[in-house]
């Protein structure tokens, strides 16, 4: 009755490694996979409007031929498929984003034909696949141009919406401000024979590499200390070439100390007579109070205004060197030194007194009277 059933000899109840075998045999699922062969064009020959956009992801369309197929196998969705170019020998992956192209066609982005090596119309084959979550992908951008980007994270958050799965090799690209930048994908984790990652409700960790053309700057040793002097090298090192800020707005023009008057007096000059009158000028009703210190203020001018670009701020400040022992003497010696010398000179002769200006106003006539002569020689009465 059981002749046959497993294939071989008759059926032993008592051979407990012949009944798992039977068990395992049976219970193991059937292998099924959608591969198909389809002639490849742009997406943006894709039937309906215009949808550019499509080519900036890794999304393709297949006919509704294709949903039917894999409809009927037992297939693991989200739908990832597997493009692969036979001739060339090279491979990608993609979702899937509609089933509405013409029966025998797939509309692929364009970066993804040139990953290829495929022209329009060639034949490539699709078949399905599994990936791995991403973990990580390591990023290379082909131009410089990459660099201007103000924000590359929350550009690329934005792109890789738009992309179902990565694979190593890809060199993919994405529209930001109207300008299209390429990227090369370099590496990816976790790494399988497949060399792809599924992009889909993951966490990714973007490693970037320099870009294609890129050239390190030259380092130019400088530091802030004012004092370090280095031929051809200003103190501080070089900010951009034009020197540093302060000779970019040629600070020493317009520093405190040159745009300032130092002095010891204070106020401005007031005469005591009013010009043609012998009145003293009248003191105001109200006394002009007197500071407690009797040092003098200096006038010390303020820098001159600064013009400088949008968005651009000079903190600057004269460097004044520490004052050594020697310096310190020598004001001490100035500072006791009198500011005036000489004698005072008046514009005015010598006060006569009142007793001497009597005794010479008397003595002229006493001297008239006594040595007078006559013309007509006679003596004087």
């Amino acid at each position: 009755m059981y002749s046959g059933f497993g294939g071989g000899g008759g059926y032993d109840p008592s051979n407990p490694d012949r009944l798992y075998n039977m068990a395992r045999h049976g219970r193991r699922p059937i292998v099924q996979r959608f591969d198909e062969y389809y002639r490849c064009y742009p997406v943006i020959m894709a039937p309906g409007s215009a949808r550019p956009e499509l080519n900036y992801g890794s999304k393709i369309i297949l006919p509704p031929s294709a949903l039917d197929k894999v409809s009927k196998l037992h297939v693991q969705w989200p739908l990832l498929m597997e493009m692969i170019n036979g001739e060339k020998g090279k491979h990608s992956h993609a979702g899937v984003l509609e089933f509405i192209a013409e029966e025998g066609r797939a509309y692929i982005p364009q970066w993804m034909m040139e990953t290829l090596g495929m022209d329009v119309g060639d034949m490539i084959q699709i078949r399905t696949t599994s990936l791995e979550l991403a973990r990580m992908v390591k990023l290379q951008p082909q131009s410089v141009n990459f660099l201007d980007i103000s924000d590359p994270k929350a550009v690329l958050e934005k792109a890789f919406r738009n992309f179902a799965t990565l694979t190593k090799g890809d060199v993919f690209n994405f529209e930001y401000n109207d300008e299209v930048y390429e990227v090369a994908v370099l590496d990816v984790k976790p790494e399988t024979e497949k060399m792809g990652v599924s992009m889909i409700e993951t966490d990714v960790s973007v490693e970037f590499a320099p870009p294609v053309g890129y050239v390190e700057p030259e380092r130019k040793s400088g530091t802030s200390t004012p004092r370090s002097t280095r031929s051809g090298i200003p103190a501080g090192g070089l900010l951009h070439s034009q020197g540093t800020m302060a000779q970019a707005i040629n600070y020493s023009s317009i520093a405190p100390s040159v745009t300032s008057n130092v002095t010891n007096f204070l106020g401005e000059g007031q005469r005591l007579v009013k010009k043609g009158s012998k009145n003293s000028t009248p003191k105001p009703a109200t006394p002009v109070p007197v500071e407690a210190t009797g040092v003098p203020k200096k006038m010390t001018g303020a820098p001159a205004p600064l013009r400088l670009p949008t968005n651009k701020l000079f903190f600057g400040y004269e460097i004044k060197p520490v004052k050594t022992e020697a310096d310190k003497e020598k004001e001490k010696e100035t500072a006791n030194r009198p500011h005036f010398a000489g004698q005072g000179q008046t514009l005015r002769g010598a006060v006569k007194r009142k007793g001497e200006a009597e005794d010479k106003s008397k003595a002229p006539d006493k001297k008239g009277t006594s040595d007078g002569n006559r013309l007509d020689g006679r003596r004087p009465r």
